[in-house]
């Protein structure tokens, strides 16, 4: 009934203004220092007296202007991505596309294990940790050991989800909350994680996956709607917050993406879908994959808080 990473499903049938707050200092955790070299100290020289036979003082110059302030993130092949749910699908092409990049990357998956370790031989040097994203304990666990791994985060892709097609009324108490837990608790387990890091280094990228029924709302998927529109309502607000610390926030909601989520479709049935679609097909993991790239990108500073639809159109 569950799948371990987000794909998507398919179904045919500020008030007043607000008191400034300031963020407390956070300390720098031991295990990201970094040893610096000791700066030398300089002294000043004393200057000649010139000589009398020659000008006192050289005509002035005019001030040469000052240097652009240079950016503290970190070059692309230098950087870290840290994708939840990247044993397969969207998360597993987004692994591959920063991993192209010159990323160095790290993936979480539930229980796939025999995916994670494929993902793995496929791609040297990757590394895979087992989390279950609704359990904060595991996800505590799991960054930790990303994080010295990798030595820090500096993009986050929080990609993980489920889904599932149901009547509302037959959604029972407990499916409800684990669609909630999985797909926008995660994201607030590891959006807290990976933010104090980043507002340290004040630099870093957060992406969230979403999907067209978080914008739209889809029938037989109220409670996968919901949650993906809670996780556009989070993007958001954490855009707002972080971004005088140099960080952005940004949402992908993919349309109907051919992976293997959709192997129990018929041939019929995807080229019903890909008709009602502007462009005439579906989607390709490695399209949302390459929107992620670029949003963890420098290219991408002034962009934040922003949904982008990967549909073919079929959600304008």
């Amino acid at each position: 009934m569950y799948n371990d990473e987000f794909e998507l499903t398919f179904d045919l049938a500020d008030a007043g203004p607000k008191k400034e707050q300031r963020r407390p200092t956070l300390p720098e955790p031991e295990e990201a220092a970094v040893a610096v070299p000791p700066v030398q100290e300089t002294r000043e020289m004393p200057v000649s007296a010139a000589p009398e036979n020659t000008p006192a003082s050289e005509p002035e110059r005019e001030p040469e202007p000052a240097a652009e302030p240079q950016s503290t993130a970190p070059a692309a092949k230098d950087r870290t991505v840290l994708i939840s749910g990247g044993d397969r699908g969207i998360g597993a092409a987004a692994a591959r596309a920063f991993y192209a990049a010159g990323y160095r990357v790290a993936v979480f998956y539930h229980t796939n294990a025999e995916a994670a370790a494929a993902l793995q031989k496929e791609l040297p040097g990757v590394l895979a940790v087992q989390c279950d994203v609704a359990s904060r304990a595991s996800c505590e666990l799991a960054f930790r050991a990303a994080e010295q791994a990798l030595g820090r985060v500096d993009v986050l892709v929080s990609n993980a989800g489920i889904a599932q097609q149901k009547l509302f009324t037959d959604i029972t108490p407990e499916e409800w909350q684990r669609m909630l837990d999985v797909n926008l608790t995660g994201a607030f387990n590891l959006c807290q994680l990976a933010l104090p890091g980043m507002i340290r280094r004040k630099a870093g990228r957060i992406l969230t996956v979403s999907s067209m029924w978080g914008q739209t709302g889809g029938s037989c998927e109220v409670h996968y709607s919901a949650a993906k529109a809670g996780l556009i309502g989070l993007t958001k607000a954490l855009a707002k917050e972080e971004g005088p610390s140099g960080i952005t926030v940004n949402c992908v909601a993919p349309g109907v993406i051919d992976t293997d989520m959709m192997a129990s479709f018929t041939a019929e049935d995807k080229a019903a879908l890909a008709e009602e679609t502007p462009v005439g097909r579906l989607g390709t993991a490695e399209e949302v994959a390459k929107l992620l790239l670029y949003l963890a990108g420098e290219d991408a500073g002034y962009i934040t808080g922003q949904v982008f639809g990967v549909n073919g159109g079929l959600v304008i």
